[in-house]
């Protein structure tokens, strides 16, 4: 297998999967926060909250359709490009995204359909009840999603089958109750909910700078602000459970993060900034704070957490028990089933690190006829390239404080100083809007670029995981994905600035019939009409 392919068929998959990730975030928040706005709306009865639901409830619309259809491209490459991985742990990876696609999207699709369509036929009472089910959705169907994502890496739940050369599962209940993928799902909404709330928070601010739809953006403001920052301390608390897990699953990945080469005595310092050295194996000009990473990963001042070079030799044993379960598994085969007792006992005992046998499969066909220094060079290839997941989790792990700070500067403003807003501060919530995604991005760079070179960790190398094609399939394919994908970019981006600028429907007929209603609490003493009014 060409190495070409798997580089081609690595940047094909990651291309599509991270730009289906920049409307994954949106979609999350905004469901529950055009939810938590037609609450209001029933509570209160007030028209700005029904034209606050239907304006950002249309941007909501707008996103996760294009959602849906970047999405669905991007599953059909689980066949197209990964068959082996496909065949190999379809019984595990399929069975949530059946349930993903049964389940969450026929929910969310169905009730959003009555969400745009149903608010001249159900009563707000039964409409609430919608959109509720759409952000109930919404974050079910990220629920599947993330516990398949999960399962590759930490991989419960689930042995190998000698007689199919498949991975089976064993317990769905291990599979759905995976620590990495429960840490995940709860980290990756809460991060979606601050992508909303800092869209709102951007694009109500512009408004204030326009002096246009001024009730509706300071509205606005104080449900991004309030929701926001709830859901930014939640990312902060929710990731450290994130490094917590990895301790467990992943210690190569939360080595290499840290840019921890040696074993530190415990506690661990964490590194707040420094430069890897991958030749050099160091981490130089490191600012340490003490006791930290210790803190985080271990949750004790006693436990170590192994660093690159431990782990590496860990690996090389590894790949020396995996040569063995390959041995017994190959007589395992020839005997189809009809084997002795020492060969089983033999697999049984080394059958867990098969995986890093194949390893090995990078430069020998055969992993029993490997030379020392093949085995030393696939011990080294657990180690992915530090340097971009040491600064792609610091400017994460920044981005995520600066929103805990913006969203607690504007929740005072909204709440003790009379909503009213310094133009700078409008200024840079606008300039803010695409951070959100940024520190998404990153975060999903770190999940998987962290994890190489597996595709399932410790169990199916990536090197193994592709379909037999081509690179001229593949550059072909990656083009049309490229294309197809920027239309949509420019579609996307098109849609959202023409309904942003154009602003909220305004329901005059419901706006007139709520002010005759209330008018003598809408009357000042002087019989004047004052400025908060229910609608522009």
């Amino acid at each position: 297998m060409e190495f070409g392919v798997v580089e081609l068929s690595r940047l094909q998959f990651a291309m599509t999967a991270m730009y289906h990730f920049l409307f994954v975030p949106l979609t999350l928040g905004l469901s529950i926060v055009v939810a938590i706005m037609e609450t209001v709306y029933v509570m209160t009865n007030r028209p700005i909250w029904r034209q606050m639901t239907k304006f950002w409830g249309t941007l909501f619309g707008i996103n996760f359709v294009l959602g849906v259809a970047t999405g669905i491209t991007m599953e059909f490459q689980f066949g197209m490009n990964w068959s082996y991985y496909s065949h190999y742990v379809g019984d595990i990876f399929g069975a949530p995204l059946a349930i993903e696609g049964l389940m969450a999207f026929f929910l969310e699709a169905t009730f959003v359909g009555l969400f745009f369509f149903g608010w001249d036929k159900l009563t707000k009472v039964q409409h609430l009840v919608v959109a509720w089910l759409v952000a109930i959705g919404s974050n079910f169907s990220a629920l599947w999603i993330l516990i398949a994502n999960g399962w590759m890496q930490n991989p419960v739940g689930a042995e190998f089958n000698p007689m199919t050369m498949r991975m089976e599962m064993t317990s769905f209940f291990e599979v759905l109750f995976n620590e990495v993928a429960q840490a995940k799902f709860v980290h990756t909404v809460s991060a979606g909910y601050v992508t909303a709330s800092v869209f709102v928070l951007g694009v109500s601010a512009w408004y204030l700078l326009k002096n246009r739809h001024v009730e509706l953006a300071r509205r606005s403001i104080a449900v991004a602000a309030s929701f926001g920052l709830l859901s930014a301390l939640s990312v902060v608390v929710l990731g450290d459970e994130s490094g917590y897990s990895a301790t467990h699953s992943q210690k190569m990945k939360l080595a290499a993060i840290e840019g921890m080469w040696e074993t530190q005595e415990a506690p661990a310092s964490f590194t707040l900034i420094g430069i890897p050295d991958q030749e050099a194996k160091e981490t130089r000009y490191a600012i340490h704070i003490p006791y930290v990473m210790g803190l985080i990963g271990t949750r004790s001042l006693t436990r170590e957490i192994p660093g690159i070079d431990q782990l590496v030799e860990n690996a090389e044993a590894r790949i020396r028990s995996g040569i063995t379960a390959y041995d017994a598994l190959l007589k395992v085969r020839e005997a189809r089933g009809d084997v002795d007792e020492e060969t089983k006992r033999v697999f049984e005992e080394h059958s867990g690190d098969l995986g890093f046998a194949m390893l090995l499969r990078r430069y020998v066909e055969d992993p029993r006829e490997a030379t020392e220094e093949q085995i030393v060079m696939a011990a080294n290839d657990t180690v992915p390239t530090v340097w971009p997941l040491f600064w792609a989790f610091r400017l994460m792990v920044g981005l995520g404080f600066s929103f805990i700070a913006v969203m607690a500067y504007f929740f005072w403003l909204a709440s003790f100083r009379g909503m009213r807003f310094p133009r700078w501060a409008l200024w840079f919530a606008v300039i803010i809007i695409p951070t959100p995604w940024i520190a998404a991005e990153l975060g999903w760079f770190v999940a998987e670029y962290g994890r190489q070179p597996w595709t399932v960790d410790s169990v199916l190398p990536t090197v193994m995981s592709v379909s037999h094609l081509s690179v001229a399939d593949l550059l072909i394919t990656l083009a049309g994905f490229v294309t197809f994908y920027t239309i949509l970019f420019i579609i996307e981006m098109g849609l959202m600035i023409k309904y942003i600028r154009k602003g909220p429907y305004m329901d005059v007929k419901e706006t007139e019939n709520w002010m005759a209603r209330h008018e003598h609490r809408l009357r000042t003493h002087d019989g004047n009409v004052p400025v908060t009014m229910p609608a522009e």
